[in-house]
């Protein structure tokens, strides 16, 4: 006979907000997307910008493609959790889908730079989870740029010329991975989150779990 199955038990808890910076090429955005395929407990935070659409992407899933009248209007209006200008383009978090999220114990994937993980930080400090990934060489970078084909030699000097003064950024991050292997980089930033959700301060239903553990009267006559 079979034993019965026991079912885990679920102590609630609260979402986290799993902020992950790189410079451009580095590989934050493709550790991002294998976090949303493989974890079904973490959602993307799709956030808002002025940046004209890549042919890759599309509107709702990667960003929400606004005009800089619109930004401007929620930015103002503090709509906003965070907001960024990068390359010349507005970046922004919408505030009402995280809030609820986080309350519903939901984890909240983040793919901005360190100017949007500083006001994260600020605002959210006990909620964060933040990771740096850095390249292995800038001629590594510099290469994964041109591989990737969807920017301008112009764009991609840019971004170049950029990444250095966002690098310097990596004291302010929790954790820092060096992504000279994608899949031992990943594998790296899933034992981050495991962790992270275990830590006492965000699981609150462990306070009723314990109060009933401790009160529980085992059944002595079945020993």
């Amino acid at each position: 006979m079979k034993p019965t199955p026991v079912s885990p038990i679920q102590i609630a808890r609260r979402g986290l907000m799993l902020v992950i910076s790189s410079p451009s090429g580095a590989g934050k955005s493709t550790i991002a997307r294998n976090l949303l395929d493989q974890d079904k407990q973490i959602s993307l935070s799709v956030s808002v910008t002025t940046r004209p659409r890549r042919q890759s992407e599309i509107e709702g899933v990667h960003y929400h493609f606004i005009s800089q009248r619109e930004f401007e209007r929620r930015r103002d209006s503090d709509s906003l959790l965070e907001w960024a200008q990068v390359h010349g383009n507005f970046y922004g978090t919408p505030r009402e889908p995280v809030e609820e999220a986080m309350g519903e114990g939901r984890d909240m994937l983040f793919d901005i730079d360190w100017q949007g993980a500083q006001q994260l930080q600020e605002k959210m400090k006990a909620d964060v989870v933040s990771i740096f990934i850095l390249p292995p060489s800038m001629t590594e970078l510099q290469s994964r740029l041109h591989r990737r084909a969807e920017d301008t030699e112009e764009v991609i000097r840019t971004r170049l010329a950029n990444s250095r003064a966002e690098i310097e950024h990596w004291r302010e991050y929790d954790y820092v991975i060096v992504n000279d292997d994608l899949q031992a980089a990943f594998d790296s930033i899933q034992s981050i989150v495991k962790a992270e959700r275990l830590r006492r301060d965000r699981r609150h239903g462990m306070f009723d779990f314990v109060t009933k553990l401790v009160e529980e009267e085992p059944d002595l006559q079945s020993l």
